[in-house]
């Protein structure tokens, strides 16, 4: 996946991260002392770019989403996220992790999805806004203490 965070002198900034999902909710480990980090503190809007390479430009899928990345710090939502992690990667689980002084975990919450389908017609794209109702009904975990009603 790759992430754009906006610098501080207006040029964006894309990275290449691992992540996992939780039905809408993406997440990744970035470096506490990075950029990335540092242009996300400031500001929360990203762009995200998920796909693949692929032999025929009539084949492309992928998705393009904008969204806001926050830390995430609670214990139960972080343990999840190890567990999706060592799902994707297993690779993972013998290296030896940073601790929270040295990476972050982001959870990227979308706001517009635009989804790439070529096989459609070349560059065929369907635009999906995402609120703040539709999260609720399309997260993986029900465990997502940070999605509780905001007060008015």
């Amino acid at each position: 996946m790759t992430v754009a965070t906006n610098r501080p002198d207006g040029w964006p900034q894309a990275t290449i991260v691992g992540y996992v999902n939780d039905g809408l909710a993406i997440y990744c480990f970035v470096g506490r002392a990075g950029q990335k980090f540092t242009n996300i503190s400031r500001d929360s809007r990203v762009s995200l770019a998920i796909g693949n390479d692929y032999p025929q430009p009539l084949q492309i899928k992928g998705l393009s989403i904008g969204g806001r990345a926050a830390e995430t710090t609670d214990p139960a939502e972080l343990k999840r996220v190890m567990e999706l992690m060592l799902k994707r990667y297993p690779e993972y689980a013998a290296m030896p992790m940073p601790g929270p002084e040295v990476i972050a975990v982001l959870r990227i919450t979308p706001e517009i999805v635009s989804i790439l389908d070529y096989s459609k017609g070349f560059a065929h794209t369907d635009l999906v806004a995402v609120g703040e109702t539709d999260l609720p009904k399309h997260l993986g975990s029900s465990r997502h203490t940070w999605l509780a009603p905001r007060a008015a």
